[in-house]
């Protein structure tokens, strides 16, 4: 092999890596040599984090946010003192990381690892209290307004479920934690996006123009970081949207400042605006003395009543100390304030916008890049004048968009200019990119070959080649490229399925079902008598969380017929399946046959028994009871529709087999395959337990060995049976 020929690490990453490397490097040798600052800095973090969780934090916690129906438990002899050692670790590397970067900011400079930037002190004060600010804000809003309503529709759920709320003292507060975390972070959005506008990173009118997109992003941000319930997530996206609102505007305001301000006479615009200036502040003492006089704060209080909100916002005279009269003065004085505040800034930034706009007009024909040419600033005539990078660099949603304001502008000659330009500029680069993306491709199938001719052997009896592989990778590509047609329909029936059952467990199936099954087992051993609550919720969304779960599990096993329908034809042009796909419609049938059968065995029987034993065992030894959700319910799941899933194994193997879908000798032949999917399988949807998997993961596959045996018997060892194309197979 050349050694000139490319290595597994290109060069650019090996020097991202290098880079990586001597910064790390020079950050812990700056902490060796001012070792003592950094570390006074941790430890006054970790012991400040300790007492604040002890004497403050905890209890503040518990008196605001811990509904009655809950109470908090603690697992472990060590789970409190564990837990204030952890948030004293982390507030103390928090106060230890800012240090570490101020003593190490001169060697990083000196090695030239990054800039010399010479920022004033008062600017980092600035930024820092800024980000201060809206970090509190976040927090505030997170604590007084979206944690009440949030613990008390979740603790409402539990209870309504037939749980016991009993969260861990750990998990309840590090949720706490992490979600006001992620408040503070997300409310530094404003400041993000006016930093990245100011620099020119990312232009400001990326974030005007892609707003939709981060809209969607910010419904998905909070569908993963809140319970999955839409008035929860309305409570966490409706700020953020109305944040990335503000932060438009922020941006909008800093990028005219810096490009208009050498332009304008601040002290004129105050000599020619003063009057209105004055004016506004004005109306501001005035609303805020009526807010005082007419009862606003009060009013304000009642709505934060009704919305289930704690906070109560003190009067200006509780405050201070002073009489009512004196309040509403001085309240009114804070509005006057406020208001002369944004009016002057209104007035500054309409004339650094007319300014900015005059000097791009007078630059506007000697752009020193092509590709930096405003379009937006052209009439018809200079779009079909400007050069072809001017188009090179936009996309087709921002060539839109720019047709969209001139065609609101009535220049529909404009428009079209747009659009012709964009095409013919993106015609000439489609066809460059097209001989680019054949050759990357025939690369990266190669690449995809080589890499996977070794794993296929775990699921093959002989070794396989690359070219074995390139077989498969297109074969597999083939089969799942069938299904983009179709997916529409996949998707919707598993869609349909999992909310139809979510809906059903959430709206108070879960506990129809929780009360059947415990009137199944001997009454001695139920909840109320054994002296404990059962089961019981560890963390605040766990009831949530397992209802989501097995609605996708139970509508993945409804859609699985869907799919195996409409990939039939590419499986069997690929010769991997055989026979009349209406067999299928015969095996959804069965599937659901041999679940209800084998869920009525294991509800009624089997199920009951099991636990009724477990309690027995665990009342002999003198034990109080509390099962939690997760494992109850899991188990309870598989002692019954999980039993029912065993059951449809074998049959769908026989259905298979008698079909000439799938032969005895293929399934003989691949049962590596099924297997390691089993425990794959198990490993995604069983809690992080490794018994909870082998659980799973053993019966299915005890259970298609047991399959391979009852069609070896049928088949006399695969010398009959099936049709006549599986007997040739």
């Amino acid at each position: 092999m050349s050694s000139s020929g490319s290595g597994p690490i290109d060069p650019s990453t090996a020097r991202t890596i290098e880079s990586g490397r001597q910064t790390l490097g020079v950050m812990l040798r700056t902490a060796q040599s001012k070792l003592q600052h950094v570390f006074i800095a941790f430890v006054v973090g970790l012991i400040g984090g300790i007492m604040a969780m002890r004497l403050y934090v905890w209890p503040k916690l518990e008196e605001d946010l811990l509904v009655e129906t809950a109470n908090v438990i603690a697992q472990t002899p060590f789970d409190v003192i564990l837990m204030q050692v952890k948030i004293g670790l982390f507030t103390g590397a928090a106060l230890a990381i800012p240090v570490l970067l101020y003593h190490a900011r001169e060697p990083l400079v000196e090695r030239e690892i990054i800039p010399d930037v010479s920022v004033s002190r008062l600017n980092v004060a600035l930024v820092a209290l800024v980000c201060a600010g809206l970090a509190s804000a976040g927090v505030a809003y997170a604590y007084f307004l979206f944690f009440p309503l949030m613990f008390e529709f979740l603790a409402s759920n539990a209870v309504g479920a037939g749980l016991a709320p009993k969260y861990s003292i750990v998990k309840w507060t590090e949720f706490i934690l992490f979600l006001a975390l992620s408040f503070a972070l997300a409310a530094q959005l404003p400041l993000a996006v006016s930093a990245f506008s100011y620099s020119g990173i990312i232009p400001y009118e990326t974030f005007r123009d892609k707003w939709k997109y981060a809209v969607v992003g910010i419904f998905a941000f909070g569908a993963f970081f809140s319970p999955p319930d839409p008035f929860t997530q309305i409570l966490w996206a409706s700020p953020l949207i109305l944040l990335y609102g503000l932060s438009l505007y922020c941006a909008k305001v800093v990028v005219t400042m810096k490009r208009g301000r050498e332009h304008v006479d601040v002290r004129g615009v105050f000599r020619e605006r003063w009057n209105r200036v004055l004016g506004v502040g004005v109306l501001g003492f005035a609303a805020g003395y009526a807010t005082g006089q007419y009862g606003g704060i009060e009013a304000f209080n009642a709505g934060l009543e009704f919305i289930g909100s704690s906070v109560r916002v003190p009067t200006v005279s509780d405050v201070l100390g002073v009489d009512p009269a004196t309040g509403y003065l001085v309240l009114g004085g804070a509005f006057a304030v406020v208001a002369l505040t944004a009016a002057a800034l209104y007035y500054t930034y309409v004339a650094i916008d007319r300014a900015a706009q005059q000097v791009a007009q007078s630059r506007l024909g000697q752009p020193e890049n092509p590709g930096d040419i405003d379009l937006n600033e052209l009439h018809a005539a200079g779009v079909r004048a400007a050069p072809p990078e001017a188009f090179a660099s936009l996309t087709e949603d921002e060539a839109l968009a720019t047709a969209n304001r001139a065609l609101e502008a009535d220049d529909d000659e404009k428009a079209q200019a747009v659009l012709n330009r964009f095409d013919e500029v993106h015609a000439d680069l489609d066809e460059e990119a097209v001989e680019a993306e054949q050759a990357a491709a025939d690369e990266e199938s190669n690449t995809v070959q080589s890499t996977a001719a070794g794993m296929m052997d775990a699921f093959t009896e002989e070794e396989t080649t690359e070219d074995d592989i390139g077989g498969y990778y297109y074969d597999i590509r083939f089969v799942f490229s069938s299904l983009r047609s179709r997916a529409f329909r996949i998707v919707g029936t598993f869609m349909a399925l999992m909310v139809g059952i979510f809906g059903w467990l959430y709206y108070g199936g879960f506990r129809e079902v929780r009360d059947n099954f415990i009137a199944r087992i001997p009454a001695d051993v139920r909840p109320l008598a054994t002296g404990g609550e059962w089961p019981i919720t560890l963390h605040p969304v766990e009831a949530l969380v397992f209802q989501v779960k097995i609605s996708v599990v139970l509508a993945a096993i409804g859609t699985l017929p869907v799919i195996i329908y409409y990939i039939w034809p590419a499986l069997s042009d690929r010769g991997w399946v055989t026979g009349d796909r209406r067999v299928i419609a015969v095996w959804g049938g069965g599937l659901v046959g041999g679940l209800a059968l084998g869920s009525y065995l294991g509800y009624s029987f089997v199920a009951p028994e099991v636990i009724s034993f477990l309690v027995y065992d665990a009342l002999d030894a003198g034990m109080v009871i509390s099962f939690t959700v997760s494992t109850f319910a899991w188990m309870v799941f598989l002692l019954t529709v999980g039993i029912g899933i065993l059951v449809d194994i074998p049959v769908t193997m026989v259905l298979f087999h008698a079909g000439g879908i799938v032969s005895y000798q293929t399934m003989r032949r691949r049962w590596r395959v099924p297997v390691i999917s089993a425990f794959a399988f198990s490993a995604l949807v069983t809690p992080d337990s490794l018994y909870t998997m082998l659980l799973i993961a053993l019966p299915i596959a005890i259970m298609y060995l047991v399959g391979l045996a009852i069609l070896a018997v049928v088949t006399l060892g695969g010398r009959r049976g099936g049709s006549a194309s599986t007997r040739t197979a």
